[in-house]
């Protein structure tokens, strides 16, 4: 292979992922006098944070102007189980609200309270309605404008791309490799830093919210590279997603449904969620029918259930279908029918309108929807520095739900879009920082490319092999049934035994064909990614032995003191294999740690976190 004749860019820095971080990183690149490119498997404005839709939390202060970022700073400490990162959870609670006012500035189209400002939405585990919203479809709204302004700056875009390997100089990042998805053409990025953003790997589960896109291939390149991962066992089931009919199952019911009203029932017509209320939330939690009827118009009425973390809500449904109170196709009842007038369900969710209307032949505003667990996130990821977003890797950054810490063992609702915003921005100006302060131009040690391209056009070359779908198939079984919502350590060693065969038959798949126009041959390199994550995931979590957040074992059952000390950190082995190692976390700040455990009264009355700076 003659690597001088493979099509070649040159840039400063380059992104991997065009969803709302990567772009979010290449504007910010860009504007620090960057040449900044993006590369991204499908077509611009296609990405997967489009499918965000219920909002973006900040503390505004718009809809209840006692809200502020302490007490966003403690709901997010809270709802991950006091595992997130502390400065992260601190960073994004007090960025966000310059974030998203950025974002309107932009041009993003808010939904707006009668005064003229950005209106904002209850959501799960946040004390007051924080998430801005464009009704029930805030992601695409996010991206049509960080794409929009993203173009006119000049950014480039290489789209229909996927990436395949980074590439290093030393230890140092040099670029990545890739190639187009129509035509098949092997592509080299010669590059000072690169920034991933590729999202979750969701789709190595059969029922998902996530999009094809999701194949862990940022988890995976960073992994081979050297980076550390770091809370890989915390994956996220959503507690609404359809289950019926089969063919749309798993897709997102908004927890904007939740937060404009809906309740849960089970097949006895029971608002369920009163009897999973934990210890911890119990003082901020309704405990009856009448009690939360009141909230929110009562300023003194606590928010009910249904509005309780996606972990504690995802096992309560998950325990009512188990003892036979589900609905005919294995979920429950989310019904917003009979809570709100049909105008305002279709003003306020016309998104969740139309889905059900269109995929299910139900009407939101007549009849309740059928909703259960589906896989929605990694609160895991590639370790970073909270300020800069910077792995071990030098020059290698990640941002978004590609990198770990902000969320703990449990993401809140709304988090994730400002996440990717506030993060976004840190990990283009961290790239900006670091490639200023290099000396040389850094170049790929050589054998690397090739070795790169002829592993992964190895799959259309060998003359026989096994069917990528199929594996596929089989890998999405597994991680369904033995590394799901709730876990043990005896399924989780089979799981890792089954997936060390899996790795071993998915280097040896064949694709048909050519490289182009050739959509086994994307499978067979997706598969690759995805095996790596699963096992990450799987090895991760037998090794965290406790139930903590997302992170649900049968056989340690309930949080150990001594696990919410530590993070589990992977790396890669020398025999391929992941190595986990308990890192302790470092003690905070006075001040965050005394916020994130003051009752909200006494933030409220500013007896709590008022020597705290404002500034980051």
């Amino acid at each position: 292979m003659d690597v001088s004749e493979i099509q070649t860019f040159e840039h400063d820095v380059l992104v991997i992922g065009a969803g709302g971080a990567g772009l979010r990183a290449a504007i910010e690149a860009k504007a620090q006098g960057m040449d900044t490119a993006v590369v991204c498997k499908s077509l611009l404005g296609k990405a997967h944070t489009v499918m965000a839709e219920g909002g973006m939390a900040a503390a505004l202060g718009n809809a209840d102007r006692r809200d502020n970022w302490k007490i966003h700073f403690r709901d997010t400490m809270r709802g991950g189980k006091f595992l997130n990162q502390w400065r992260m959870a601190e960073l994004h609670a007090k960025l966000a609200p310059a974030r998203v006012r950025e974002l309107e500035e932009w041009g993003a189209v808010f939904d707006r309270t009668p005064d003229g400002l950005i209106a904002q939405r209850n959501f799960g585990g946040h004390r007051y309605p924080r998430l801005a919203h464009v009704g029930d479809r805030t992601g695409l709204e996010m991206i049509r404008t960080l794409q929009d302004y993203a173009v006119h700056q000049g950014i480039t875009f290489h789209m229909e791309c996927t990436a395949l390997g980074l590439l290093k100089d030393g230890e140092r990042i040099a670029g990545a490799c890739g190639y187009w998805r129509e035509t098949g053409r092997l592509v080299v990025f010669r590059t000072k830093a690169v920034i991933l953003a590729t999202g979750g790997a969701g789709k190595a589960w059969r029922v998902t919210s996530n999009s094809w896109e999701y194949t862990g291939d940022g988890f995976a390149m960073a992994y081979e590279a050297g980076a550390e991962l770091m809370d890989m066992e915390f994956t996220q089931f959503h507690p609404t997603g359809m289950v019926w009919p089969p063919s749309v199952r798993g897709t997102l019911v908004t927890e904007g449904v939740r937060g404009e009203g809906g309740v849960l029932l089970n097949s006895r017509g029971e608002r369920f969620m009163f009897r999973y209320i934990p210890e911890r939330f119990a003082a901020e939690t309704a405990a009856t029918i009448e009690e939360a009827e009141r909230w929110p118009d009562d300023p003194q009425a606590r928010r009910p259930p249904e509005l309780l973390t996606r972990d504690v809500v995802a096992r309560a449904i998950r325990a009512e279908v188990k003892e036979g109170r589900g609905s005919p196709h294995g979920g429950v009842f989310l019904d917003i029918a009979s809570r709100r007038p049909a105008d305002y369900i279709r003003r306020k969710l016309p998104s969740m309108y139309h889905q059900f209307k269109e995929l299910a032949e139900v009407d939101i505003t007549r009849q309740p929807m059928e909703v259960g667990p589906t896989l929605h996130y990694f609160m895991g990821g590639v370790r970073v520095d909270p300020d800069t977003q910077m792995s071990n890797v030098p020059g290698l950054f990640a941002c978004g739900e590609c990198a770990a810490g902000l969320h703990g063992a449990n993401r809140l609702g709304g988090n994730s879009l400002s996440d990717l915003l506030v993060f976004g921005a840190l990990a283009g100006s961290g790239a900006a920082a670091y490639v200023r302060g290099l000396a040389a131009t850094p170049k790929p040690e050589p054998g690397q490319i090739e070795a790169i391209f002829r592993q992964a056009t190895s799959y259309l070359n060998r003359e026989s092999g096994e069917n990528p779908y199929l594996l596929h198939e089989e890998l999405q079984d597994l991680m369904q049934s033995l590394v799901g919502i709730v876990r043990t350590g005896e399924e989780l060693a089979q799981a890792i035994e089954r997936l060390q065969e899996l790795k071993q038959r998915a280097r040896n798949v064949k694709a048909h064909g050519s490289s182009q126009y050739n959509p086994g041959w994307h499978q067979a390199i997706s598969l690759q990614s995805l095996v790596t994550s699963a096992e990450i995931v799987a090895c991760a979590a037998l090794a965290r032995e406790e139930s903590r957040g997302a992170h649900t074992r049968l056989d340690f059952e309930g949080e150990r003191e001594e696990w919410g000390k530590v993070n589990l950190v992977v790396r890669r082995g020398a025999d391929g294999r992941p190595q986990i190692a308990r890192v302790e976390r470092p003690r905070p700040p006075r001040y965050l740690e005394e916020i994130a455990h003051a009752t909200i009264e006494d933030l409220e009355a500013g007896r709590v976190g008022a020597d705290a700076p404002d500034e980051v």
